[in-house]
């Protein structure tokens, strides 16, 4: 249910630390993240490049790498670091609650 733009996404431990899932909603794919610190983030799903889903990526520190091309994301910020990328990912507001995930799409 989205309530003023959040939408529950999945549980907290439903992603393992610096790792990333694919999240469907209204026609739209996300990449939520978790990273080693216990910091979630929430950008776009599809690379800028190839739209190939980011969730079968590889998550190091703060950027993601893409699986077909190795392009690099800052998942804080969206911003493309490493080419073939040059298009950064939109990012999306993220809160934990009573142990849920929610991204705010609004």
């Amino acid at each position: 249910m989205a309530l003023e733009g959040w939408i529950e996404t999945c549980a907290a431990g439903e992603i393992d630390e610096e790792d990333v899932i694919r999240f469907d909603y209204g026609g739209r794919t996300f990449a939520i993240y978790r990273t080693e610190k216990n910091e979630y983030y929430a950008t776009d799903g599809f690379c800028t490049h190839e739209k190939v889903h980011l969730a079968d990526g590889l998550v190091m520190g703060n950027l993601i790498e893409c699986p077909k091309h190795n392009g690099r994301f800052d998942i804080t910020t969206g911003e493309a670091k490493r080419a073939p990328v040059c298009v950064s990912l939109k990012t999306y507001p993220v809160k934990i609650e009573a142990g849920k995930v929610y991204i705010n799409v609004g």
